[in-house]
């Protein structure tokens, strides 16, 4: 895998600030960093060596005025990364540069959700995206839902595939000869918001997926955290619902049993005794004030709400991020969300802004690609 040429922990404060803030000019650079100008110099020249980062031509700080400067850019086309996106149904794949821009996009569906037929699904995708790379391709970055193990490359656990030890990361590997990064997809999306994002500039922040199941991925003091034992941020088996609300985990009472996509359109359908009913029907129902739709989108609601106020209670980030499918569908919840929030949250913790950011399949893929170039940013090797 392509990585920048580390000099020193600089090397990597320097291109990081490029990559995320660019295009900059040395001064900027220094500010931001706390480095002098002379050891921002000193961690960029190899930099621009290695073709990562260019010197833009000399621009004027404002027109006419000050003496030029020569911006500093990340070298986008310097390496390009795929990006895969697991979902039971549907495998989602994206080739993008080193600025995490996409430069095509493609999907398979799957034949099942066993490991082989997934499996193929990938290999597929990347094979295809890998013809459309005008080089050769840096590293791939899959995302999955569940326990992840990113070091060792395993799926220790993912109830939405059904799988359970599944050293996927090396299987990939072995098979494509691309060096590959395995990650929780909620852990996923949330370095891309910290690289490109809504936390770029936050030194604390969240990320809460709202959909097939509830996700969130915690950004504190600069780094993604994942956990000692590959888990953090299960927002979603929090046990804050009624002990009579089975989870798909096998356990009672989590958040994800009355808030996700499938406990909202369960309890439709048995509101209505219609089990033909989609979650499309319960979005109609619910707008056009279906009571019982509407009490299972209020009831969702209010546990999240419950749940965010717990996560800002315990390490008290700077913002949240909303994101996920239902999205598009907050604001069926939405006042009943914030008020659980008010009543819950404690003290300052309540000014802890709420964001919302929509995402599509293809930014989870995008996601997964950001793992990738986290690792070309830290100069460190991978192993899959």
């Amino acid at each position: 895998m392509n990585r920048i040429p580390v000099t020193s922990p600089a090397s990597v404060a320097v291109f990081r600030r490029i990559l995320t803030h660019g295009p900059l000019g040395r001064v900027a650079v220094s500010r931001a960093t706390g480095l002098s100008q002379a050891a921002v110099t000193k961690a960029v020249n190899p930099l621009i060596e290695a073709g990562f980062v260019v010197e833009l031509d000399g621009q004027r700080a404002t027109p006419s005025v000050g003496r030029p400067i020569n911006p500093l850019a990340v070298a986008h086309d310097r390496a390009h990364i795929i990006g895969v996106k697991i979902t039971a149904e549907r495998t989602y794949g994206v080739l993008t540069d080193l600025g995490a821009n996409i430069l095509a996009r493609t999907e398979a569906a799957n034949l099942s959700s066993e490991v082989a037929d997934v499996d193929h699904a990938v290999r597929r995708i990347v094979a295809e995206l890998r013809a459309l790379s005008p080089t050769s391709v840096a590293g791939l970055g899959v995302a999955v839902s569940g326990d992840v193990d990113r070091d060792l490359g395993i799926v220790r656990h993912s109830a939405l595939l059904g799988w359970r030890g599944v050293p996927l990361a090396r299987a990939l590997e072995d098979a494509t000869g691309i060096p590959t990064v395995l990650e929780n997809d909620v852990r996923a999306l949330t370095v891309t918001e910290s690289f490109f994002g809504a936390g770029r500039d936050a030194d604390s922040f969240a990320v809460v997926t709202i959909g097939t199941g509830i996700g969130c991925g915690l950004h504190l003091h600069g780094k993604v955290v994942r956990g000692a034992h590959g888990t953090a941020g299960e927002l979603g088996h929090l046990p804050l619902a009624s002990e009579t609300a089975r989870c798909t985990c096998g356990r009672r009472g989590c958040v994800e049993a009355v808030a996700s996509t499938a406990a909202i359109l369960e309890r439709v359908r048995q509101g209505h005794g219609n089990p033909a009913l989609t979650i499309d029907d319960a979005f109609a129902l619910a707008h056009a004030g279906d009571a019982v739709a509407r009490e299972a989108f209020e009831l969702a609601g209010g546990v999240i709400g419950a749940a965010l106020a717990a996560l800002v209670n315990l390490v008290g980030p700077e913002r949240v991020v909303i994101a996920g499918e239902n999205v598009t569908e907050y604001e069926l919840y939405e006042s009943r969300l914030r008020a659980a929030f008010a009543e819950h949250a404690f003290g300052s913790t309540g000014d802890c802004e709420i964001t919302l950011r929509p995402h599509v399949f293809d930014d989870w893929a995008r996601g997964a690609a950001a793992c990738v170039i986290e690792v070309i940013a830290s100069g460190i090797a991978i192993s899959g």
